[in-house]
């Protein structure tokens, strides 16, 4: 079975981020001059999706304006003759056949999930968090792929979490098969740290069988009284084996303050006319805050 659809879930609220997504979707929150979004979509084709649904919610109109074609802005490029930009803009409404579909309020991603069965119909598909993102030569999404493949079971992706932030994640038990997968053997929605069965958390990438919806309508309401994704995933791994993959790769979780900043940042220093600059600013900035080691508080 060959993946060519996937789901991209972004209708949260991202009250992280007020008071700017009030008016602006977080998805859309620019990393330099690209928002997060785009990142996420660009993986999903360089993984050999053809199909991608969008999950959007009320607000997130800018996310389906984005990816739409921009007759004015492109008239009044090709007029001033910015052929390079021109060529940008262009490029941005033709990268794939992206359809929306509108979750009407937010009640967890199990049920973001749900919005698109009639969609996904028996396929089997990917899943990409809409503010997640992941960077690495073969993308994270085409690892899952890969393993999917090999396997043709559905299979998550995973990485070491903080002690202080096992309680924001799926957290998994796992028998290791080697350096990087395991077979799921339960997998925990927000745990208390105490509680985590381990320190490996699911992230926003994963690839499922169509079986999974039936399993989230089957597990209902979980934690914070929202249809969560987990609950359907450790469902479903009662009636099918599922893997754990250890990617390799990057994560920005764009989602979370600090993680913004963090990935403006790397990104600003992987580019060759912002990189000398934003250097220069960074050695400015610890010159002028640091504290003499023989300071005493």
């Amino acid at each position: 079975m060959t993946i060519k659809k996937a789901l991209i879930p972004a209708a949260g609220l991202g009250t992280r981020f007020l008071p700017a997504t009030k008016s602006m979707p977080k998805e859309m929150l620019p990393i330099i001059d690209t928002p997060v979004i785009q990142y996420v979509v660009e993986e999903a084709i360089v993984s050999g999706i053809e199909d991608i649904i969008i999950i959007t919610g009320r607000g997130k109109r800018a996310i389906e304006d984005y990816f739409d074609d921009s007759p004015e802005l492109e008239m009044h490029l090709a007029k001033k003759h910015q052929t390079d930009m021109l060529k940008l803009v262009r490029d941005i409404s033709s990268l794939v056949d992206i359809h929306y579909i509108r979750q009407k309020e937010p009640n967890g991603l199990g049920d973001a999930v749900l919005r698109a069965e009639n969609h996904i119909g028996d396929e089997p598909f990917a899943v990409l968090l809409g503010d997640d993102i992941i960077v690495n030569n073969k993308p994270c999404t085409a690892q899952l792929i890969e393993n999917f493949t090999k396997y043709g079971r559905s299979t998550i992706a995973v990485e070491e979490v903080p002690y202080e932030k096992l309680n924001s994640y799926g957290i998994i038990k796992g028998r290791p098969l080697d350096d990087s997968l395991y077979v799921l053997e339960d997998i925990v929605e927000k745990p208390a740290p105490e509680d985590a069965p381990s320190n490996i958390g699911a992230i926003g990438r994963y690839v499922f069988t169509p079986e999974i919806f039936d399993c989230i309508k089957q597990a209902g309401t979980g934690v914070g009284s929202e249809i969560q994704l987990t609950d359907g995933i450790r469902l479903l791994n009662k009636s099918q084996m599922i893997y754990a993959c250890r990617f390799k790769g990057k994560r920005f979780d764009t989602g979370d303050r600090l993680g913004y900043v963090k990935s403006i940042v790397d990104f600003a220093l992987q580019n060759e006319s912002l990189r000398d600059d934003v250097l220069e600013y960074l050695r400015e900035i610890l010159a002028v805050n640091k504290i003499p080691a023989e300071r005493k508080e």
